[in-house]
């Protein structure tokens, strides 16, 4: 059940964008807030919920934060559906890159974990946290709670993440910073669409705004895949700008997002 990413490091930056879009990081509010939200959740090695609709960013942010702040410390583990205890701990044995065979024992398992988790600081990401149920997210606390380990422990996650989380007082009381991601305001689309990608770049900030009215509704994957369309239709077209037409095209093939 568990997909570790680059053999448990973070991936390139590259690697964020939807779709290989060959595009910039923009720092935007969100992007400025999960930079100080995490580097606060590693200075108190706490625990850390970005939780929000898919698309807003969430993973984004996260990584680019992380690259920034602990490069060499990060471990990242993202989860498919119905991740099991017995997942995460093969995960972690996995991008903790532990020798030899895991243990056939629970307690033998959780005791070698612990031990790895002892040795040097370490952020433990679990990205599609969505998908944990109360055990699973209670296996976190588990290792976050005992008195050797040395972590922090950052989930990212849809609003399932947040709801279970909350459901349960002694879990929810070990978070130390919730985070939501919402929608990018129009205004904030509009500055910032220009820095993303060069496509944008002199259109009005009319059009920007209209577009995301009927497409992209301030979701940046929404608008990583706009991008990708208007590229292609350019060129098909043999256009240098973004015009009218275009974008009628764009909708044409996006089924109304």
């Amino acid at each position: 059940m568990i997909d570790s990413v680059s053999c448990g490091r973070l991936p390139a930056e590259a690697d964020d964008h939807i779709h290989r879009l060959d595009a910039h990081l923009v720092a935007t509010d969100a992007l400025m807030t999960t930079l100080d939200n995490i580097e606060a959740t590693i200075e108190a090695k706490a625990m850390m919920c970005a939780f929000g609709p898919a698309g807003h960013g969430k993973t984004m942010s996260v990584n680019s934060a992380l690259r920034q702040l602990a490069p060499d410390t990060t471990v990242r583990l993202e989860l498919r559906s119905g991740p099991t205890v017995r997942d995460i701990r093969y995960g972690l044995f996995q991008v903790l890159g532990l020798p030899g065979e895991p243990p056939g024992r629970p307690i033998e398992f959780d005791t070698l974990l612990k031990e790895t988790l002892s040795e040097r600081f370490r952020v433990l990401v679990c990205d599609e946290a969505q998908w944990m149920g109360r055990s699973s997210f209670e296996y976190w606390r588990h290792l976050w709670d005992d008195r050797h380990t040395d972590i922090a422990v950052i989930f990212a996650g849809g609003d399932n993440c947040y709801k279970v989380l909350k459901r349960e007082p002694m879990l929810a009381s070990r978070i130390y910073i919730w985070q939501k991601f919402k929608r990018m305001p129009e205004d904030e689309v509009a500055g910032t669409l220009p820095l993303f990608h060069e496509v944008w770049s002199g259109v009005r900030p009319e059009m920007i705004r209209d577009i995301d009215r009927a497409a992209a509704h301030g979701n940046f994957r929404n608008w990583a895949t706009v991008t990708k369309h208007l590229q292609h239709g350019m060129k098909k077209m043999n256009l240098t700008e973004i015009n009218d037409d275009l974008v009628n095209w764009v909708y044409s093939r996006i089924g109304g997002m």
